[in-house]
């Protein structure tokens, strides 16, 4: 696990968020993940967008079924999967400053909470399906953050994590100059491995039904981010007066990073599909998602 000097708190990562809103709405959009090619023709909304709905046929989302969005962000995932799959979603943010934006563009099934995933506050097996979208990431404790969502998903119930993760045996310069770096300028407290992903998985209750790791279909998503970046530098006075805010220095300081931490294999990207025991399983009573409204037993 590599975890920066200082490791940040939840607070340390909403206020992150907060302050480098109008960044990332301006250099990605309203989606705060990486981009999905396949072919590489497509354009970085429809890249997004093929993340969103590889999630949703990982978690072979059915229409009426209810789901978490573990770190939402401005709820964008939560409303395409409502849109298109017919789900309802709780979302779940640490920023003020996403859930005042979700706040401002409502869609129906979905709901957007300010909260931390580790008190959540949801009851236990009330949810059919959860997903994790580089949320993980920002976990202070990463066990928790897998057994809380074991707790809260009914019995045969799915969950797919899409996360950062360090590469295998990383170690030296790769982890002095690129992964501990991210770590630290991108607030997150540790980034683990796919093994330890696994791991702490399966310790929580999970079974692991499948792993992909798209780490050469979603590392464009930097070297756009780059370019937009520097564009936005030369052209607009608004952009310069924003990068010389302190995180925002970190923010652009850390585009070059992702982009070697890519190249090397020093960082991947995996995507994780695992999911609870069934009734018959362990012989727990089955529990059908019966809406995320309740609070927490």
């Amino acid at each position: 696990m590599i975890v920066p000097q200082i490791p940040p708190g939840p607070e340390a990562v909403a206020d992150h968020y907060d302050e480098l809103d109008p960044v990332y709405r301006r250099l990605w959009g309203e989606h705060v993940h990486h981009g999905l090619w396949a072919t590489g023709r497509e354009t970085p909304v429809e890249a997004v967008e093929a993340l969103v709905d590889t999630v949703g046929d990982r978690l072979r989302l059915a229409p009426g079924e209810a789901c978490v969005d573990i770190g939402c962000g401005y709820g964008s995932t939560a409303r395409r999967l409502a849109a298109t799959r017919g789900v309802r979603v709780i979302g779940i943010t640490l920023s003020a400053e996403q859930a005042r934006h979700a706040a401002a563009h409502p869609a129906a099934g979905v709901e957007v909470r300010r909260g931390d995933w580790l008190d959540n506050g949801l009851r236990a097996a009330s949810f059919d399906a959860a997903w994790a979208i580089e949320s993980s990431e920002h976990m202070v404790d990463k066990p928790r953050f897998f057994a809380e969502a074991h707790r809260v998903l009914s019995p045969g119930g799915r969950l797919v994590v899409c996360a950062w993760l360090s590469g295998s045996g990383a170690s030296g310069w790769r982890v002095r100059h690129l992964l501990e770096p991210i770590c630290r300028e991108g607030r997150l407290p540790s980034m683990g491995t796919r093994e330890e992903y696994e791991a702490m998985a399966e310790a929580a209750g999970f079974a692991v039904e499948g792993y992909e790791d798209v780490s050469r279909r979603v590392a464009r998503t930097w070297t756009i981010c780059a370019r937009r970046a520097l564009v936005a530098l030369l052209r607009d006075r608004e952009s310069r007066r924003l990068a010389r805010r302190g995180r925002n220095r970190d923010f652009l300081r850390t585009l070059p990073r992702l982009v070697l931490a890519y190249r090397t294999g020093a960082m991947r990207y995996g995507i994780l599909t695992l999911s609870t025991a069934r009734a018959d399983e362990d012989g727990v009573p089955g529990t059908s998602g019966t809406g995320p409204s309740a609070p927490r037993d």
